[in-house]
């Protein structure tokens, strides 16, 4: 007994080695495993890189090259402008999520097409809403396809947002909103002489020619800062001359103005389309109390 003990006690520590032996080599087995795995945050910084590369949509913008909007249509336009601008930050996210799928012709196809069919019926809508009290603008369709932008530079004109879009887009509007109104606003003491108010110009015109809008926009300025000339020189001139004073030396001279610059707008836009008639009469103010 007391012999078969040492052989017992050598094969257990033999047995116990080659063990350890084992653990070890699972251990350098292990640790060459995890020398071998790529660094996770490596792969989300690529990843990264790659979904910055694709490039930007970019559309042509449907804002700037509306006529005047009535104010009827003005909540649909806006919210179909605002649509635009949805689907190409829409198409921009898609194009980012799907770098590397399809072929050559994947952006186009599968993107770009789409996208393009998608502003052809909201540029549909805004130009059926503008028509319902006005001028129904045509060839808007044009301006439905976008681009691929490869630089990745973003500069998507499709609409703006909706409250700039509105504003730009409308100018023409706004400035006859200016015109309806007293023209003075803010000037003391107008509640005591009145306030020369004149008629709507904008409203009364038809769809304006894109090569025209500019001169439009500049000349309906123009009568709406014509109409604070006279607002102010009705406060500064009051107690002066008779009772004719302020038709013969404001109202007179305002219409003079108007005449000239309402012909300025209907030859601008007689260049490239219908010349309109009867603006004439929109030319005398009032003195309102």
């Amino acid at each position: 007994m007391s012999r078969a003990l040492p052989k017992y006690n050598k094969r257990r520590v033999v047995f116990i080695g080659g063990a350890a032996a084992v653990a070890l080599s699972g251990a350098v087995i292990a640790g060459s495993a995890l020398a071998g795995t790529p660094d996770k945050s490596s792969d989300t910084s690529n990843a990264r890189t790659l979904a910055a590369s694709p490039g930007t949509i970019t559309c042509p913008d449907v804002a700037s090259q509306l006529p005047a909007i009535p104010a009827t249509a003005k909540a649909e336009v806006d919210r179909n402008l605002t649509l635009l601008q949805t689907q190409i930050q829409e198409a921009n996210k898609r194009l980012v999520d799907t770098v590397g799928q399809g072929g050559p012709n994947f952006v186009n196809n599968a993107i770009l097409g789409p996208l393009k069919d998608k502003r052809v019926a909201t540029i549909n809508r805004i130009a059926t809403a503008i028509g319902r009290t006005a001028a129904k603008p045509t060839g808007l369709d044009s301006l439905a396809p976008c681009a691929l932008n490869a630089s990745g530079t973003n500069t998507n004109t499709g609409s703006g947002t909706a409250t700039g879009a509105a504003s730009a887009s409308a100018t023409p509007s706004t400035a006859a909103t200016q015109q309806q109104s007293t023209g003075s606003t803010g000037n003391a003491g107008s509640s005591a002489v009145g306030t020369i108010t004149c008629p709507d110009v904008a409203s009364k015109l038809p769809a304006i020619p894109a090569s025209a809008q500019a001169e439009v926009a500049r000349n309906l300025t123009l009568l709406q800062t014509q109409i604070d000339e006279a607002n102010k020189r009705l406060q500064t001139t009051v107690g002066q001359g008779g009772p004719n004073f302020v038709q013969n030396a404001i109202l007179g001279p305002l219409a003079d103005k108007r005449k000239s610059t309402i012909d300025r707008i209907a030859i601008a836009i007689g260049r490239t389309s219908a010349k309109p008639t009867g603006l004439d009469s929109l030319a005398a103010c009032t003195l309102t109390k």
